[in-house]
């Protein structure tokens, strides 16, 4: 039977701005305690985004069965209009009286640093989602949400006995070093970047050895180098996949989390899931936006053969 996983992350709505200089131009060293500081960016997109948002539409388009949890406001028809246009299930939207959705303003400059600013709206009302209120779920993701969502949500998972990768990402500072030892503890796979990674060892006073042992698998992407995946006391290097173009990172971890989500569920082996989740990141980053890339199953699989010369689903 095909396995169905529940998604629990956010819905926002990404102001994605380019500045056509380097920051580092503009911030005087000197002068950061008093800064004040104005980027002219001459075009700016207004896309469906989220962390959740964009982890359901690449799983989707693998055609895995998922379902999406999450709360947004009262501004959320376009995108559940958009997915309603891509057959996304809806089900577990949570409309929140008087809130907006989610909405980030990402500014991005030509050495790709990112300046964000986040209104959390509908997301800090995550926790009223629960993960029981899903009749199937076989793995979850507890991706970047409200604070308190977050924690209920693991907790859920772990109670229900629900395997589940943690995906602490941008949301990493809102906890302690004895939350996220909890987190690591519940949950069956954690997924960082090179920066979170040193940062939840930094929180935890854990190594990454030690994060490894209390987990299946701990998965670190590193941008431009590919990843690693951490299970059993071995380190799988993964290289990176060719992308056809760079244009735009945001996204790119979620994109890349969706893979291993599909890698889990399929029973791949995790060399076979980190490629594929490279692969995903790297055809997200020949795209602008989160969610304006398509692609099927049987696309993936071509480019899995061209990439690493070998089958996705062997």
């Amino acid at each position: 039977m095909e396995k169905t996983a529940l998604i629990c992350g956010s819905y926002a709505f990404d102001s994605i701005m380019v500045f056509q200089d380097q920051f580092k131009n503009h911030i005087l060293p000197d002068k950061v305690h008093m800064l004040n500081v104005s980027f002219l960016v001459p075009t700016m997109r207004k896309e469906f985004g989220g962390c959740g948002g964009n982890i359901a539409y690449n799983l989707h388009l693998l055609g895995a069965n998922s379902i999406p949890m999450a709360t947004v406001g009262e501004d959320f028809t376009p995108y559940m209009q958009w997915m309603e246009k891509h057959h996304m299930n809806t089900t577990h939207m949570k409309v929140i009286k008087d809130s907006y959705t989610g909405q980030a303003f990402i500014t991005t400059d030509m050495d790709d640093n990112q300046i964000t600013a986040f209104h959390p709206g509908a997301m800090s009302n995550s926790h009223e989602n629960k993960v029981s209120d899903v009749s199937v779920a076989d793995i979850g993701i507890v991706s970047p949400d409200g604070r308190d969502g977050m924690i209920e949500h693991a907790k859920q998972f772990a109670d229900a006995n629900i395997a589940f990768i943690f995906d602490p990402g941008q949301g990493m500072p809102m906890f302690s070093g004895d939350e996220l030892i909890t987190f690591i503890e519940q949950a069956t796979y954690v997924a960082v970047n090179d920066y979170e990674s040193q940062m939840l060892q930094d929180k935890t006073g854990l190594d990454l050895s030690a994060i490894a042992a209390k987990l299946t698998a701990l998965i670190i992407t590193k941008g431009g180098e590919g990843s690693e995946i951490h299970t059993q006391g071995d380190v799988i290097k993964i290289l990176p996949a060719k992308a056809a173009s760079i244009q735009d990172p945001t996204g790119c971890g979620d994109a890349y989390r969706a893979g291993l989500l599909f890698g889990i569920m399929n029973d791949l082996s995790w060399k076979a899931t980190g490629q594929l989740a490279g692969l995903l990141g790297a055809i997200k980053i020949a795209h602008p936006g989160t969610q304006n890339h398509t692609f099927t199953l049987a696309d993936i699989e071509k480019l899995y053969q061209d990439n690493y010369g070998e089958a996705l689903m062997a």
